[in-house]
């Protein structure tokens, strides 16, 4: 009898992932193709369509070459996107032009004018302000400044959507992305359509996907043209996906309340499921049913995390990119790990695509302050992971506030692979760190959704208990270290209050004399 194996599909912001996986969690081959991200403008970024699309044949293709694995043999597909990644596509799913990136945060007019509505929808956001990066705020932005796109638009979907329909011809919705995003409400009337007419897009309500589904429903199957172009079979089941981290806490085998996710790559965001209903202005959520159905989602999040380390990387290690016997991040690293915390007196506001929590400002940019000639590269470096860490610990302390327990973390994603990165968390926040074997975990996130969706587990949990495992790393915090880091976070605390308006000022130099 053949062994059976599911794809998990991680359609991140530089590449997509495509993990094979047994059904005891085992990664067997993995494929990952990148593609381009565009910024035509700061605060800016898009992608294209055509080239997610391009880089998951090649993705899939990969996996299964280096596999080993027999087309037959795939019992199921799950998947994971960015989001709020906006695209507008013919019914046939054509692009009419470039996605916005979750990470575009041009809507800042238009989330000004949603946060001024006081709608009950805003709860979501305390009824505090609104992510530009949410998908109101952007198809404002499209509604007011492409009317002719909008108009042309039959379809408005976030990138899992766009991907669902490429694989099985369905328009479909993930009760993930819609609630977490889109402002749905699962417990109550769904699409809160008074909400969409009073922000004036009230033409969207007919071009986003009606028919929502929890994460592992199956949805239907390969068409024969998607399994033609993947290399796979016609009819094999696809589970409804959902947003890459929400994917991510799946795979972390977090499934009830009790633990604190900390998802990690471009972005960073600190989640916790819970069985109550808590609204603050420094958190998002609580979403209901998001992750698992009967418990909701509370989330505080960074936009400029893993983003911010690979633009220092590209734009200031030019000399160890051009050595091919070099790990970059490992010199990096290395350097970093010889200067004490606190970076010889350097901070860093950590706010390059603006800044999601706790203040959902746009218009305020990253800071270094407190450079002198002593300062060289590693400084630098170590100071930008410092001031991710200092966030972070902004953001769990911000969780604490409103109830949600925060005493242990369990981490995956890119800063997974710097035990530097994670030690510097583990001292600014004093909590202990548990990695779990698997880092990808919204790569395994997908592929359990996947098992779900095949029949061969009953539900996650069920699925999350057999494919979830982890070793004995655990990062224990410096006690010493954390004394040392309260002095410059207390600092990192402050600098929002001291010199937004003067960001703010600067921002709006910058976009006066860009027009």
């Amino acid at each position: 009898m053949n062994k059976e194996y599911v794809i998990g599909i991680d359609g991140g912001t530089e590449s997509v992932r495509v993990g094979i996986y047994d059904l005891y969690g085992t990664q067997v081959a993995y494929g990952v193709t990148e593609y381009k991200t565009y910024y035509p403008s700061p605060g800016w970024a898009e992608q294209d369509p055509n080239d997610w699309w391009q880089a998951l044949k090649t993705s899939v293709k990969k996996a299964l070459q280096n596999s080993g694995v027999k087309k037959e043999q795939i019992i199921g597909i799950g998947l994971d996107t960015t989001s709020a990644t906006v695209v507008l596509c013919k019914e046939d799913g054509t692009p009419l032009r470039r996605a916005l990136l979750w990470m575009d945060i041009r809507a800042d007019k238009e989330a000004e004018l949603i946060s001024s509505t006081g709608h009950s929808a805003l709860k979501y956001n305390g009824f505090g302000k609104v992510s530009p990066e949410w998908m109101v705020c952007k198809t404002l932005w499209l509604k007011n400044n492409e009317s002719e796109n909008f108009n042309n638009a039959d379809r408005i979907l976030d990138f899992v959507d766009w991907y669902t329909f490429k694989l099985t011809g369905r328009f479909t919705g993930s009760i993930s992305n819609t609630t977490y995003r889109w402002h749905y409400n699962s417990e109550a009337a769904g699409i809160p359509k008074d909400f969409f007419e009073k922000v004036g897009i009230e033409e969207a309500i007919e071009k986003i996907p009606k028919d929502i589904f929890n994460l592992g429903d199956k949805i239907g199957g390969l068409t024969k043209e998607a399994a033609v172009e993947l290399g796979l079979c016609k009819g094999t089941p696809v589970a409804q996906g959902g947003v890459d981290a929400l994917n991510g806490i799946i795979g972390l085998g977090i499934t009830k309340p009790g633990k604190l996710a900390l998802i990690t790559g471009s972005s960073h965001n600190c989640y916790s499921l819970t069985e109550k209903e808590v609204h603050g202005k420094e958190i998002m959520g609580t979403f209901p049913n998001a992750v698992v159905p009967g418990y909701k989602l509370a989330e505080a999040g960074q936009t400029s995390s893993g983003s911010t380390i690979k633009w220092f990387r590209t734009n200031f290690c030019k000399d160890l990119e051009n050595d091919n016997d070099v790990n970059v991040y490992e010199v990096l690293n290395n350097e970093a790990e010889k200067i004490r915390p606190g970076s010889e007196g350097l901070i860093i506001l950590d706010y390059w695509q603006g800044n999601r929590s706790p203040y959902a400002d746009p218009n305020v940019r990253g800071l270094i302050s407190g450079l002198s000639l002593k300062h060289n590269r590693e400084h630098i470096y170590r100071a930008i992971l410092e001031g991710i860490a200092y966030g972070t610990d902004l953001n769990i302390n911000n969780l604490r506030k409103n109830g949600i327990d925060t005493s242990e973390i369990y981490a995956a994603g890119g800063a997974t692979n710097s035990k530097l990165f994670l030690q510097i968390h583990a001292d600014i926040s004093n909590i202990p760190i548990h990695v779990p074997e698997d880092k990808q975990v919204s790569c395994l996130g997908s592929a359990i959704l996947a098992s779900v969706a095949s029949g061969a587990y009953s539900e996650i949990e069920d699925a999350v208990n057999n494919m979830v495992r982890y070793n004995d790393e655990v990062i224990i915090p410096n006690l010493h270290n954390h004394e040392q880091y309260q002095l410059y976070a207390e600092q990192y605390r402050k600098a929002y209050a001291e010199f937004y308006q003067w960001m703010w000022k600067t921002t709006e130099i910058n976009h006066h004399l860009l027009v």
